[in-house]
Order: C-alpha cells, then sequence, then structure tokens
C-alpha cells in the first residue's frame, strides 16, 4: 500500500501537470489566435476548426460549432502531451537543467518536427502541397519557445527543485 507520502506526491504531481498542461496550452493557442488575427483579419474559429480537421477532415470546416470544441479538445491534449513528454525529460538529462535556453529552443524544434512532419502528415488536415515556408517555420518554432518550451523549463525548474527539498 502507498504511503500518504507518496500518495500526496502523486497527487501534487499530476495536479501540477494539469496546471502546467493548462497554462502552456492557453498561452499557445492564444499565440495562434493571434497569429490568425493578424494574417488574415478573422477570429479563432478557423483555427479550431484547423485543428479538428485533424480528426475530421473537411468536414471540420462545414460541420457545427461542436468542431471548434473538437479543435479546442485536439489542442490541449497535444499541449498536455508536450508537458509530460518534457516532465518526463526534464529530470533525466542534466542538459535540460544546465541550459534551459538551449534547451527549449531544442524542445520547440523537435516539437514542430514531429509535428510538421509526423503528426500533420497522418491526420486528416488538408495538404497544401506547398514545400514549408522558412519564415513561417521560424514563426511557428518561436511561438513554441515562448509559449511552451520556455515556461515548460522554468516550471519544471521550480517543480523538481521544490520536489527535491521535499516540500
Amino acid at each position: 500500500m502507498p504511503s500518504p507520502t507518496t500518495t500526496h506526491q502523486r497527487s501534487r504531481t499530476w495536479l501540477f501537470l494539469l496546471a502546467t498542461g493548462l497554462l502552456v496550452g492557453t498561452l499557445d493557442i492564444l499565440a495562434a489566435f493571434t497569429n490568425y488575427y493578424i494574417n488574415t483579419g478573422k477570429g479563432p474559429e478557423g483555427v479550431l476548426r484547423y485543428i479538428a480537421s485533424g480528426l475530421f477532415g473537411e468536414q471540420a470546416f462545414s460541420g457545427a460549432g461542436t468542431m471548434m470544441l473538437w479543435g479546442l479538445f485536439c489542442h490541449f491534449i497535444i499541449a498536455f502531451a508536450c508537458t509530460i513528454v518534457f516532465y518526463v525529460l526534464y529530470p533525466r538529462f542534466i542538459f535540460f537543467i544546465r541550459f534551459p535556453i538551449l534547451s527549449s529552443l531544442l524542445y520547440s524544434v523537435l516539437i514542430w518536427l514531429i509535428t510538421t512532419r509526423v503528426i500533420m502528415p497522418l491526420s486528416n488536415v488538408p495538404q497544401s502541397g506547398k514545400p514549408p515556408d522558412f519564415l513561417q517555420a521560424l514563426k511557428s518554432i518561436a511561438i513554441l519557445f515562448f509559449m511552451i518550451s520556455l515556461p515548460l523549463s522554468l516550471l519544471m525548474k521550480r517543480h523538481f527543485r521544490v520536489v527535491k527539498k521535499g516540500l
């Protein structure tokens, strides 16, 4: 039977992961909404439908408003996955601890590569057929860096420092 301390630590860890995933997911989706608005002058509906198209294909663009909820749900699943992967990697690689900026940048590139080279091609997202735009890729990586990876790095550093002290 797990000790009360172990159960409490697990609860705190899951609560930390939930709060952190919500934070970075919110920061990232707000950046996506802002970027989309700047580029198109349109609201967040297009972003959410695009994300939902990963599951539903073209139907996401003509479906009911529930498609936007599906897009938001999928977005947060991905944000939580990024959070959990970073959480697992962080204490195992001293590089993450010693070089938070560089490791955050590398994690951003990794997230971008997995998203654009693995997830999107395997999903139902409509493919443009155009080669990747270098400046758009840099912008996407910068958003991932500032909205996901860097906050994750800073929050993990604080979390593991607190865990190490046993608080």
